[in-house]
């Protein structure tokens, strides 16, 4: 085995993952809406990774080829009708609440972003979370900018029209009104 560890994989992939797996995770839980989603598309990711790793380590990108997967793998399963899990109507335990989720922020915009469909999900993460421009956005998801762009629209759209705490936060804000010198006022 050259180049491996034993029962470790090839030489770097182990310490990779130890490093990146937990912001992986939390790209994948923006990109599904979920954390256990997220872990999911995280782990698949990472076999393709594994896979490919030869060619990534050491001079290649690993991180950019991994989360590309993760990006057109929610891509893809937008577009499936099944999504492996059907939900029920009753829980079998409440989730406990937490005192201050009513406030906080991130995990508003996550509940926010859950609300959305996936491809509109996936875009505004790809465009305001990875600060990625449409035609970054439109090549990593090989689709035109177009569909980028209305995507994008119609997520802002649907987020500016939702009541709630975060009802104000998705709206454009007023412009300051300029002053005028007094000198060019009119009589």
């Amino acid at each position: 085995m050259s180049g491996a560890e034993p029962n470790r994989g090839p030489a770097g992939f182990a310490e990779f993952v130890a490093a990146r797996y937990p912001t992986l995770v939390r790209y994948g839980a923006l990109l599904t809406g979920d954390r256990g989603h997220g872990e999911d598309l995280a782990q698949e990711a990472l076999v393709k990774t594994y896979r490919a790793w030869r060619k990534l380590h050491p001079d290649g990108d690993a991180e950019a080829y991994t989360r590309r997967v993760m990006t057109r793998a929610a891509w893809r399963a937008a577009r499936r009708l099944w999504r492996r899990e059907v939900p029920s109507a009753t829980l079998p335990e409440p989730a406990p609440q937490e005192p201050y989720d009513e406030r906080d922020t991130a995990q508003l915009v996550l509940a926010a972003l859950r609300r959305l469909p996936a491809q509109q999900r996936v875009v505004l993460v790809l465009r305001y979370w990875g600060g990625l421009s449409e035609v970054q956005i439109a090549d990593q998801l090989g689709c035109s900018t177009g569909t980028v762009k209305s995507r994008a629209s119609r997520a802002i759209s649907a987020l500016r029209a939702e009541d709630g705490p975060l009802a104000g936060a998705f709206t454009e804000p007023e412009p300051e009104p300029v002053p005028v010198p007094a000198s060019t006022a009119v009589p």
